[in-house]
């Protein structure tokens, strides 16, 4: 199995701070940028599994890339540069502590939730009779708070707004991004033969305006079904296939893992985790449209070192 990285502990030129992540460990630059570092962390119901993903933070970080660049015209996003195949130098923004989720079709957690009787989602009302992976009469939003650390929990754009998390007037502008993305990477996908399902978008503030941050549309925060083939097995009620990290909550759920208290991660083979490694590079081609070139050096964490401290350095 390739070498991944797990952990890191720079010491950049500049920086002030490192804040690790469930997947990203981010490091303020000056105060004025982040370097953020896609690292092959994997995690499932808010647990960070105990074996990295090999090139899964390379998948992650130039997937998001491509994507921040391809809706840049629509919605303004953090991204500056990207010095490493893991990592992209972003503007260092205030994060809102809610994320935007965003579904087209009544899949994952939500169909979960319906399929026990719910048939109201973070205030969104849902009507009767729907199918799981079923497309939704049009996109909703189901926010979620953003926890620090946890389980992040279902809100509803009422108690956001009352509660004082974010503004009206930056919550509705949330919304207006949130679905412009939305509707852009469904056209995307769609042109490569896919079908994007539901995915999640984060915004912050700088200099007194929303913008896109982190990451979108890739495998860790987007699910996608095959187009072909979708029509058939949603009549039959057959799973869709779909590339996204939904198998590895389905692999865990199947040996009893939820990451409920008391429950113990199964154990992850070397086998396994190249079996995901391929199904995160699958997702990379086929969204892209491009072959996915591994980023080859044994040492990704002095790769990494030398790279962005280069560009620090080239932009003091």
């Amino acid at each position: 199995m390739a070498i991944t990285l797990t952990n890191t502990d720079f010491e950049f030129p500049l920086q002030r701070s490192v804040y690790h992540g469930k997947v990203r460990d981010v490091y303020n630059i000056a105060d004025r940028y982040l370097a953020m570092v896609a690292t092959d962390r994997i995690s499932a119901f808010d647990v960070i599994l105990p074996k990295g993903i090999p090139f899964k933070g390379q998948v992650l970080n130039q997937i998001a890339a491509q994507f921040l660049d391809a809706t840049a015209d629509i919605v303004p996003n953090w991204k500056v540069a990207v010095p490493d195949p893991m990592v992209t130098i972003g503007l260092l923004c205030e994060p809102f502590k809610v994320e935007m989720i965003v579904r087209g079709y009544l899949a994952g957690s939500a169909w979960r939730d319906y399929a026990a009787g719910a048939r109201e989602i973070c205030g969104v009302k849902l009507p009767e009779g729907l199918r799981e992976n079923e497309k939704l009469p049009s996109p909703i939003i189901t926010p979620t708070t953003k926890a620090d650390e946890g389980h992040d929990e279902n809100i509803s754009r009422d108690e956001i707004i009352s509660r004082g998390i974010v503004s009206k007037e930056d919550y509705e502008q949330m919304e207006r991004y949130a679905l412009a993305i939305f509707e852009r990477g469904t056209e995307m996908a769609a042109r490569r033969g896919l079908i994007l399902v539901d995915t999640k978008y984060e915004f912050g503030k700088h200099d007194g305006r929303v913008i896109l941050i982190d990451e979108i549309h890739t495998p860790d925060s987007s699910r996608y079904f095959y187009a072909e083939g979708y029509e058939e097995r949603l009549a039959k009620g057959e799973p869709q296939r779909q590339l996204s990290k939904e198998f590895v909550r389905q692999w865990l759920i199947d040996h009893d893992f939820m990451g409920k208290q008391g429950q113990e991660v199964p154990f992850m083979s070397d086998e396994y985790c190249d079996e995901v490694s391929d199904r995160y590079i699958e997702l990379y081609e086929h969204i892209t449209g491009e072959k996915f070139v591994k980023a080859g050096e044994s040492d990704p964490a002095a790769r990494i070192c030398a790279n962005v401290t280069a560009w620090i350095e080239a932009n003091k």
